[in-house]
């Protein structure tokens, strides 16, 4: 191949599908160790399209979700995929959250887009089970079912030539001259570039790759519940709380999804397997490397409370609950059903502090995409029309 991108998800598929688009005669091949594709990040997530209203201005998170709420759109109207623009609320439960909610306001505006503040009156207009003293809309958000992407995603590549490699786990990349050469568990294979787009095992790859990656991915486990059928009627599309902003996590929030469900959460609690979806998923491996990782002990230090709080809530359906009645008083016990989780694949520093923003990490004939969490579905096309031009760059810059 000209290029071999490892990993399936929506990142490498989106990656995959641009580099063709830009370069038709390219030979391409996707890597992926799992039998389907998009089986992790991409497969078990809330189906949200964000507007990119939480990042920061001038990072690539802001940059790629304010434009992939767009592309995403087009490209699910030009393929027929199913999907809504719902739009969502921001609220403010009480007058401490006020000034953050504010600041959220303030930077929608910077990134510019379309929010109207509400007053409680307005709030319920929207969503009247929704207890609130403040909040705002933002028009912009919508639903989609990923999978669906990721389906269409795989016809077109093949469409124009590109390969599947599916059940096809990289062992090792190793760059020998002009060439990569790529050990798997299938035998090798040899490309002129590699692409790295694998998730929770980006830093793996990237060690694999000969690489020193200064982060380590610790695996955050999102626990959801569901509203049973006959209490759907409360919420009526998106609703989020102000989050904390020490996290990257939203908080537990509301989605209605395309199929008519809704559902309640996330939580984040640190996962004992990179692909512990359940609670009793335990890699002894796993947590080794997490136990061994100076980064972990000192963002536990400084945020043990919070962790702790978060851990209660993963074994007590009562004190979940009890978040989402914040938002929603009239929820009780019997109105939830537990439903799927997901993992978050989360760059964490030795000093503890958290990679808040895509990190894409070049050497000599590869690229290696080492931090997209949330909202890299939403900007995974973006993504991908980014890492098409490093490519591009990149392969200039060696001719030279």
């Amino acid at each position: 191949a000209d290029v071999v991108v490892v990993g399936g998800g929506i990142v490498g598929m989106a990656t995959a599908w641009k580099l063709l688009q830009e370069e038709p005669s390219l030979r391409v091949t996707v890597v992926e160790k799992e039998s389907k594709l998009g089986q992790h990040q991409t497969g078990n997530n809330s189906g949200v399209i964000h507007s990119g209203l939480y990042y920061k201005p001038g990072g690539l998170k802001a940059k790629f979700a304010i434009a992939g709420s767009r592309s995403m759109v087009e490209f699910c109207e030009t393929f027929d995929v199913p999907h809504k623009i719902t739009g969502k609320l921001v609220v403010a439960t009480d007058d401490s959250e006020r000034a953050q909610l504010e600041m959220l306001f303030e930077r929608g505006q910077q990134h510019g887009l379309h929010l109207r503040k509400l007053s409680p009156v307005e709030v319920e207009e929207y969503e009247p089970h929704v207890q609130a003293v403040a909040g705002f809309h933002v028009p912009s958000t919508g639903i989609v079912d990923y999978s669906a992407v990721i389906e269409v995603l795989k016809s077109q590549i093949e469409a124009m030539g590109g390969q599947i490699a599916s059940s096809t786990r990289v062992i090792g990349v190793e760059r020998v001259g002009p060439v990569c050469r790529i050990e798997t568990d299938k035998g090798h294979m040899e490309a002129s570039f590699v692409i790295g787009c694998a998730g929770l095992q980006s830093d793996r790859l990237a060690l694999a790759s000969q690489l020193n990656p200064e982060f380590q991915i610790v695996p955050f486990r999102g626990e959801y519940f569901e509203l049973v059928p006959e209490r759907r009627h409360l919420v009526s599309g998106l609703i989020y709380p102000v989050p904390d902003p020490r996290f990257p996590f939203l908080g537990v929030h509301f989605t209605r999804g395309i199929d008519g469900s809704v559902h309640c959460g996330p939580n984040a609690v640190l996962a004992l397997a990179r692909e512990g979806y359940r609670k009793r998923d335990i890699s002894l491996d796993d947590v080794r490397e997490i136990a061994g990782f100076p980064g972990f002990w000192r963002l536990a230090r400084r945020h043990w409370n919070e962790g702790a709080q978060e851990m209660w809530r993963s074994f007590s359906k009562r004190a979940f609950v009890k978040s989402l009645q914040a938002l929603i008083p009239e929820i009780t016990m019997d109105d939830v059903v537990p439903t799927n989780a997901g993992v978050r694949a989360q760059a964490l520093r030795p000093d503890g502090t958290l990679v808040d923003d895509f990190l894409l990490v070049e050497a000599p004939g590869m690229l290696h995409v080492c931090n997209a969490p949330s909202p890299a579905a939403t900007a995974s096309l973006e993504i991908g029309v980014h890492i098409a031009q490093r490519y591009q760059a990149m392969r200039a810059g060696s001719a030279a």
